[in-house]
């Protein structure tokens, strides 16, 4: 086949397909704010909808085969007559946090804000008859706090959406679907999500791996995000589908993993130069569950932050608000002793990329221009030994209360003599490096 005939179908073939092939080029504001997001190093993640009311996960539709007829009742009786949006995010700013990521829409369907497009949201189906989102929205721009969307890909409420792996058992009629309605209608809503609610900091999808098993099948990914680009510019987008990001993705996710770990089964992907972040939960579930009480400890949540910002990550923690629609109490005790530790040790986590040490199982590092910040997390011993080897260190010190640290040097790197084995939930010893 002539050369050139071969090009030219390849190039149809792909936009036939959908794809783009190094299209994406993003813009100033873009890049701009892929950096400010790298600085902010925490958030906090949102879980909430109807299935607040059954108190038993986001996932209890599909877990429990439950009917998307008799699910959509929900709605008639949600009214969290207790939500006060200005509360929800003053918390979380005292926390320490820089955004929040909210579900916009989750699997189950039910929109948390107010849509044209579907009678199945919070305004519309509900007696509460307010849009929360709106209401997130405006107070996260007064309070200084961004704010980030989650939403589905999937949905196990609309008969227009394609069955996946999950949702199956919903009672809807044609797992076929309708992929052209249901495309329409996510962009439709994307639509509205970026120029109803000022700026918005990210889109954070997820679903894409409920077609697995179809791995053929076609997200039509590259238009719904030149959509988002188009719109603002700024927004980035990130998208949890447990892989290597695609064209025209901005932020790269992992979930409940530090980036080159896989303890949960959901993060072996390849670790990308785009900006990092990883989502945890805080106790045990993302939307609320009554019976899980087993929330981490502060000191567990600090360790969680400190080394995703070892790994140059950000940390996405956590919380599924109440059907009442306030933050749990043991939520809001973990974001203030979180805030708290964030206002003394804060400067060696903001702004900082991984340090040039790379994490180890005593702790991590974190650097700002030619200083070295060392977190210790757990040593049993008096004495550090970090591989500087091509590094000078000009001086060492703690970070509270600047006493100087001794050292002693030798070709494979420094060693820190410390007057007692650290005990603190994070030991900070500040290097200036030349």
């Amino acid at each position: 086949m002539n050369r050139r005939v071969y090009v030219l179908l390849s190039l149809l073939l792909c936009f036939a397909m959908g794809a783009h092939p190094q299209s994406y080029q993003p813009t100033e504001e873009n890049l701009k704010s892929r950096q400010e997001f790298r600085d902010a190093k925490f958030g906090i993640f949102l879980h909430w909808g109807l299935y607040a009311m059954l108190a038993t996960g986001e996932w209890t539709m599909t877990n429990n085969n439950l009917n998307y007829k008799e699910y959509a009742k929900l709605a008639g009786g949600f009214y969290p007559s207790k939500f006060d949006a200005a509360k929800w995010v003053a918390a979380i700013k005292a926390s320490g946090a820089k955004y929040i990521c909210f579900t916009s829409r989750h699997h189950e369907g039910f929109s948390m804000f107010h849509t044209k497009y579907s009678d199945y949201n919070i305004v519309d189906a509900t007696p509460f008859k307010r849009d929360v989102l709106k209401e997130l929205a405006d107070e996260c721009h007064k309070q200084g706090i961004r704010l980030h969307l989650y939403y589905s890909h999937i949905d196990w409420f609309r008969e227009d959406a394609v069955w996946g792996r999950t949702g199956r058992g919903t009672g809807r009629p044609n797992p076929k679907g309708n992929w052209d309605s249901y495309y329409q209608f996510m962009n439709n809503q994307l639509t509205e999500l970026l120029t109803n609610y000022g700026p918005i900091g990210a889109i954070w999808f997820d679903g894409v791996w409920d077609q697995d098993r179809n791995p053929g099948f076609d997200w039509q990914l590259p238009g719904q995000y030149a959509l988002i680009h188009r719109l603002q510019p700024a927004c980035l987008i990130g998208n949890n589908h447990h892989l290597t990001p695609f064209e025209g993705e901005d932020i790269q996710i992992f979930e409940r993993d530090l980036p080159g770990e896989n303890k949960a089964g959901l993060s072996g992907q390849n670790i990308s130069t785009l900006p990092l972040e990883t989502c945890e939960t805080m106790n045990g579930m993302w939307g609320y569950k009554i019976t899980d009480q087993n929330y981490k400890s502060a000191k567990t949540l600090i360790h969680y932050l400190v080394k995703a910002a070892g790994k140059d990550a950000n940390l996405l923690m956590n919380i599924g608000p109440q059907p009442d629609g306030e933050l749990p109490e043991v939520a809001l005790s973990r974001l203030a002793e979180m805030g708290k530790w964030l206002q003394t040790y804060g400067e060696t986590i903001y702004g900082t990329r991984g340090g040039c040490v790379a994490p180890h199982p005593w702790g991590v590092t974190t650097q700002k221009g030619d200083r070295l910040f060392v977190h210790i997390l757990d040593l049993q011993d008096k004495a550090l030994f970090l591989p500087l080897e091509s590094k000078k260190v000009k001086k060492a010190q703690m970070f509270i209360g600047k006493e100087p640290v001794k050292f002693q040097k030798n070709k494979a790197g420094v060693t820190l003599l410390l007057n007692e084995v650290p005990t603190d939930i994070d030991t900070v010893i500040e290097l200036e490096l030349d």
